[in-house]
Parts: structure tokens; C-alpha cells; sequence
């Protein structure tokens, strides 16, 4: 359907070793737990084209052929998260001028277990033509890890016979009513073609060149009479059950369904709007507990249960209701930690990082995650700040006073495992030698280097995590107050304490100034490259205002701001790359928080530097925020320049625009009188804004 754009695929088949699928130049139509990508044009011939349920991909390509050619790809338009119309020009069957009489209208539609599209072909010529509509499937069911090995395609596993591999999947096909149902271990999908004529081919019957272990081909045609300036239309669908998933969509609509914003400056509009439209697209529950929807950290590698992600997209969405946050906090304290476990990183109190179906690991690597995996230092304390946050937001106080044996739990972890060598500082090392070598938000093996680029050795302690200790303990010791529960006085000593030993051991004196240290090692030195991490302390209280100025400057230095947002490393440190994942590149939700901090802190101009370079990178992602993008810098680049494996939608990408809108918006909640106070940023940065369609009792907001 349209143009088969071949070059990525084409570079990907000479390379001498598998790499991870590109994302960038893809287009994905969702509603969790399913996915489907496939090109502009609507075409599958990239390795991330292809059809996703919870971790496994069902399809890996299916074209469609009109009189045995594809059309001509004209224009795409998307209809939220989980609708996109492919239009093209069938100019081999008309008469091939410039002023075409035959076009191809494909509607793809993805809700949860199901793909259908409608394929209407429409004619301006005097006389009526018949035609053919061919559709080939290619079914696969290579399980998530191996298509981001770039390993899933038959002919590569064969090439790379050398790479140790999972086995193939084992498909079983039969004819059921109305359609063809194929199988795989504990995954079946059933694809119906209405009145067409449909054949299965194994493996080398229908193409000679096919690897031995290629799974079966399924094709429909169509025979079509298209009447004179009319149309034909004609469907088919694909219905996914998966047996051994551990998500499942999530029930019931969104609270934020039909809000909407208008803004003077239309970027933050846009943004809003398209972010809302996918994190509908991003909602999910597990099958253990159906009602508790929580947002699925990203598509397509993350459809599942993240702590910490899921965490901070509820935060960030706080404005427009507490139901996330209140289900998302449920659902996390049900998967608790109870007992300390060195594999699965599990501790008493801890809040889970990972949830998987069965053991993560990626081919060729040495990462093996059990299905229930606890290896994160921050999901615990920015667990307890949620929980505080949602209760100021107006969560109810029945909700909120049965976690609280969760809170005390989640606090004592902080106390008694988070500081596991007895300084003061909650840091973390994997000791399994398969698990996360870093275990903050910044989780990559070379995230956390001195500034002449070598790498820091653990146990790290991460500075945001002491920021997120201290507001935790200070945010659980009001909660334990208001509901009469011991221990409050203890919290806040404890948090003084922490604040105190933080002044003293994380900030570095430089010719330009003063600043937080990235993280101490494990020889508790002060660990130099300046970093976005920084952002993160605003706004929690662990700061003085002069520090916090001081932070507020760095933020918007030439070497941090990008003007497409915040570097998550500064220019000047050697391990700087603007492409790299965390050494430099740009990470929407970590702006975000930065900018949060700033206007709750009274830096409005700095906020509003780097809200017009958010808003300059949505316009470049047409408001669809990736993961990540470059750290390039806006002065000598028109628009962002993409991070190509970035997952698009994001969570935390998309709920910053809500962030964003509240701190434009000046937004704190009043949990007294059910209100929110909106002090609008000074100066102003995006003109008048409206808000409409909120359940909250603050109805619509301004700022002038």
C-alpha cells in the first residue's frame, strides 16, 4: 500500500552484525497492549515494520497489491493513537497523467488484540473497471528481545549462525470459519478476509529464496468491480489472544478524555493534545489486577510495568485528575517488596522497577532480568512523593490511608536497604553481575563517568536520588501527621540530616562557579561532570535558594540548554556525544522536571528558556515528543535532529506536556478548599491559555 521505502533495509541486510531496528522514520498505530509500525506510506519493510502484541511481534509484514502493484504514496493523516488513513494514487490502472482518477484509501485501525483495516478504492472515470485486491501476511511471532537484536528475520538468523539464538518459533495454521487461525506456543491470531480467496504457503512453495526456517505466508485476494465514479470497499482483520502476557488494556476511558487547550502560542496546544491522545494509546493494567491502569512506559520495547516511568507520567498528570496516580500507587504497592532477594534485587518495602512474562535478556548480552525484577534506587522514594503529591492533588482520604502501612513500609527502605553502607546516602551496585549496572533514571552502562570520561565505580549515589529521599521523607512525614500515625517527627530529623550532609559532601567548587556533583562513588568522591541530574533537586527542598540559583544558571548555560531542551551532559565533559543515550542527548521528561523545579522555585525566566525549546522540538516531531532526541544544538540547526531508536510514543515524553501546562499555568493544589491555585509563570512565555473539559472543581485556567 504506497511506496516501499527499502533503504534502511537495505543497509541493515550488508551490516556484518545485527543491530537494534531504527524507529524514526516509522509510523505506529496503538492502543496497549498492541502496536502496529509500518511506514508513511503505510508499507511494512523495515525490520520494526510489523504487528505487536505484548511482547511479541504476530506479523512481520503484510502489503497489499491493487491490480498487482502497489500505489503511490500521497499523504497519511492519523486520527488519534489508534486510527491512521493511507491515501495513494493508483495511476497504473487509469491513465497515468497528472490529474489522477483512482486513488486508495487504507484505514488502519489498532485497538487492544485487534488490527483491522478498510481498504476503499475510489474512481472519477466515466466506465465501471475490475480489479484485484491482493494482501500477503507474513506471520511471525519472534518475541520482543530478538526483533530489537535485530535477529528475527530467517535469512539474518542464518547469517549470524555464529550469535547464539533463541529457537525459531513454531507456527501451526488452520482454516476456521471465515478466516485462518495461526499459532504459536501460547499465541493465536485469527485473521478473517470477509469474501476473499484465501491460500497458505509454506516455506519455499511460494519463494524459492526463503530460509529454511521461514514461517508459513498467508494470502487474500479480492475480485472487485469498481462502478464509474464510485467506490468498492472491502476488509479485513486480525484478532490477537495471548495466554502467557502479563498486561492487558486497561478498562474504562481516561479521566483527561475530552480535555483539550488552547493556547497563543498553538505549539503547547498542539503538544497537549497529541500527548493526550497517546497516552490514551499508553494505557494498560496487568492480568493480575485489571483495574489498575497505569500508563506503559513506551512503545514499542516498553509495554509493561515500569516502576519508576509509571510513576512520573501519574505525577506529571496529577493536574487532570488523581484516578492514575491512585491506580498506579495501588497497583505498585501490590508488588511491594516483602523479602530480600539478592537475583530479582527485592528488599523489604522496595518498589518494583520491571515486569516482564518470563526472564529478560537480550541476545549477546550478558542483562538477565528475572520477570519481576526490584533493580531500581529511585521507584521507591518518588513512590512515596506520588502518594504525597496525589493526597495534595485531592486523591481521596480513604485511598490514600489504606497505603499507608505501604508508606512506612517504603520509608523504611529508604532507611534501613536504600543506605546500604550506613552513610546517610541512598546509593545502589548490582551485585548479580546480569542485572542493571546503573539503577537510576539514567540506566545505562556509561551514564554516570568524571568528566575526562572514565567511569564511575559503585556503589553510586545519585544526587536526584537524595532529592527524592528528602521530599519523600518530608512528604510521608505530613501524610503520617494528618492521619495520626507515628513517626513523623523522625522523618523530618532524618531529612535534615540528609540535607546537611548533602551541602557537605555533593557540591564542587570550579572557576565558574559552584555545582552538584553528578553522584558520589564508592569511595564517596564527588563525581565532576555536570549534568542534567541537577535539574532534579529544584523544587524538593533539599536546596537553599542560593543553590538553587546557582543550579538555575547552569541549567540554562550554552553547554547544558540545547534550545531544543536540557543536555543530559554538558558539552565540556569528554564522554559528551549528542547522540548518546544519556551522555548528551536530549530527554523530554527530564527537561520537564527541570522546568518544574525552576517555576516552583521563582526562576521563571529560566523555565521559560527552556519551555520554547520543548516547544520548539515538539513542532519539530510534529507534537509527537520521542523518548530522546540529539543534544545539537539549536543555533546551527533548524529543527531537532532525531535519537533514530527512540521509543515514540513515550510515557514520561508524552504526560511532560501536562507538566509543562502546569507550570505555565502556575498550578498547586489547594486540597483544603478542592481547588488549584494558578499563579502564572512570570514572564510570560506562551500567551493567554484555556483549559477546558476538566473534572477537576478548578475549571478552566488562564494566563494573560
Amino acid at each position: 500500500m504506497g511506496i516501499r521505502v527499502t533503504s534502511q533495509e537495505s543497509s541493515f541486510t550488508m551490516s556484518p552484525h545485527p543491530v537494534q531496528p531504527l524507529l524514526h522514520d516509522s509510523l505506529i498505530v496503538l492502543a496497549a497492549p498492541s502496536q502496529a509500525w509500518s511506514g508513511a506510506d503505510g508499507g511494512t519493510s523495515l525490520p520494526i515494520h510489523g504487528l505487536y502484541h505484548a511482547d511479541t511481534r504476530i506479523l512481520a509484514d503484510w502489503n497489499l497489491l491493487v491490480g498487482g502493484a502497489t500505489g503511490e504514496a500521497i499523504s497519511f493523516s492519523q486520527n488519534g493513537a489508534g486510527e491512521a488513513t493511507f491515501t495513494s494514487l493508483l495511476r497504473h490502472l487509469d491513465d497515468r497523467s497528472a490529474d489522477p482518477r483512482l486513488r486508495l484509501d487504507l484505514t488502519r485501525t489498532v485497538s487492544p488484540g485487534r488490527l483491522s483495516e478498510r481498504i476503499t478504492i475510489s474512481s472519477g472515470l466515466d466506465a465501471a473497471f475490475a480489479t484485484t485486491l491482493a494482501l500477503h501476511l507474513q506471520p511471525d511471532f519472534s518475541d520482543m528481545q530478538t526483533v530489537k537484536a535485530g535477529l528475527a528475520d530467517p535469512h539474518k538468523r542464518h547469517a549470524w549462525a555464529a550469535t547464539e539464538l533463541p529457537e525459531p518459533p513454531v507456527i501451526s495454521v488452520e482454516r476456521v470459519a471465515g478466516g485462518i487461525r495461526l499459532a504459536a506456543s501460547s499465541v493465536t491470531a485469527t485473521a478473517r478476509f470477509g469474501e476473499a480467496t484465501t491460500t497458505v504457503a509454506s516455506a519455499g512453495t511460494s519463494d524459492p529464496t526463503a530460509a529454511p526456517d521461514s514461517p508459513p505466508a498467508v494470502s487474500a485476494e479480492w475480485s472487485v468491480e469498481v462502478p464509474a465514479h464510485g467506490s468498492v470497499t472491502v476488509e479485513w482483520s486480525v484478532d490477537v489472544a495471548h495466554e502467557a502476557t502479563v498486561v492487558q488494556a486497561a478498562a474504562g476511558l481516561p479521566e483527561w478524555a475530552g480535555v483539550s487547550v488552547q493556547s497563543g502560542d498553538a505549539r503547547l496546544g498542539r503538544w497537549v493534545q497529541r500527548a493526550l491522545d497517546d497516552l490514551s494509546g499508553l494505557r494498560m493494567a496487568t492480568t493480575q489486577s485489571p483495574d489498575r491502569a497505569f500508563l506503559a512506559a513506551g512503545a514499542p520495547w516498553f509495554f509493561t510495568l515500569f516502576g519508576r516511568d509509571s510513576i512520573w507520567a501519574a505525577r506529571f498528570m496529577l493536574p487532570l485528575g488523581t484516578g492514575l496516580a491512585a491506580s498506579t500507587l495501588r497497583l505498585l504497592a501490590e508488588l511491594q517488596g516483602t523479602v530480600s532477594d539478592t537475583e530479582t534485587a527485592e528488599q523489604p518495602g522496595k518498589i518494583m522497577h520491571e515486569l516482564r512474562p518470563d526472564v529478560f535478556s537480550m541476545p549477546g548480552e550478558e542483562l538477565s532480568l528475572p520477570p519481576l525484577y526490584y533493580g531500581t534506587v529511585d521507584a521507591t522514594p518518588l513512590w512515596i512523593c506520588l502518594l504525597s503529591d496525589a493526597y495534595r492533588w485531592g486523591m481521596a482520604d480513604a485511598e490514600v490511608e489504606a497505603l499507608l502501612p505501604n508508606l512506612e513500609a517504603a520509608l523504611g527502605w529508604m532507611r534501613d536497604f536504600g543506605d546500604s553502607d550506613g552513610d546517610g546516602f541512598l546509593e545502589y551496585v548490582d551485585i548479580t553481575g546480569h542485572g542493571l549496572a546503573n539503577q537510576g533514571w539514567k540506566d545505562s552502562g556509561d551514564s554516570i563517568q568524571w568528566r575526562d570520561g572514565t567511569l564511575a565505580d559503585g556503589p553510586i549515589a545519585l544526587c536526584e536520588v537524595q532529592a527524592y529521599a528528602y521530599q519523600a521523607a518530608i512528604g510521608g512525614a505530613a501524610l503520617l501527621e494528618a492521619f495520626g500515625r507515628p513517626g513523623a517527627t523522625e522523618w523530618r530529623a532524618w531529612a535534615a540530616g540528609l540535607k546537611t550532609r548533602f551541602r557537605e559532601s555533593f557540591w564542587i567548587d570550579s572557576p565558574d562557579g559552584r555545582y552538584p556533583a553528578v553522584a558520589l562513588d564508592a569511595s564517596k568522591r564527588p563525581v565532576d561532570t555536570v549534568t542534567s541530574n541537577i535539574g532534579h533537586l529544584l523544587g524538593t527542598g533539599l536546596l537553599s535558594h542560593e543553590e538553587s540559583a546557582l543550579v538555575a544558571a547552569r541549567l540554562v548555560s550554552p553547554e547544558l540548554n540545547s534550545g531544543f531542551g536540557l543536555r543530559t551532559m554538558s558539552t565540556d565533559s569528554t564522554g559528551y556525544w549528542p547522540l548518546s543515550y544519556h551522555g548528551g542527548s536530549v530527554w523530554t521528561h527530564d527537561t520537564a522536571i527541570a522546568i518544574a523545579g525552576l517555576g516552583w522555585e521563582g526562576f521563571g525566566a529560566e523555565a521559560g528558556t527552556l519551555i520554547e525549546g520543548l516547544l520548539a522540538a515538539a513542532e519539530s516531531f510534529d507534537y509527537r515528543m520521542p523518548e530522546l532526541h540529539s543534544g545539537d544544538s539549536a543555533g546551527r540547526l533548524a529543527t531537532a535532529v532525531p535519537y533514530p531508536a527512540a521509543c515514540r510514543p513515550q510515557a514520561w515524553s508524552a504526560a511532560a506536556a501536562v507538566s509543562v501546562l502546569g507550570t505555565v499555568l502556575g498550578l498547586e493544589p489547594d486540597r483544603a478548599n478542592g481547588a488549584t491555585v494558578s499563579t502564572p509563570l512570570s514572564p510570560g512565555v506562551v500567551g493567554d491559555v484555556v483549559v477546558h473539559g476538566l473534572r477537576r472543581p478548578h475549571g478552566a485556567a488562564f494566563l494573560g
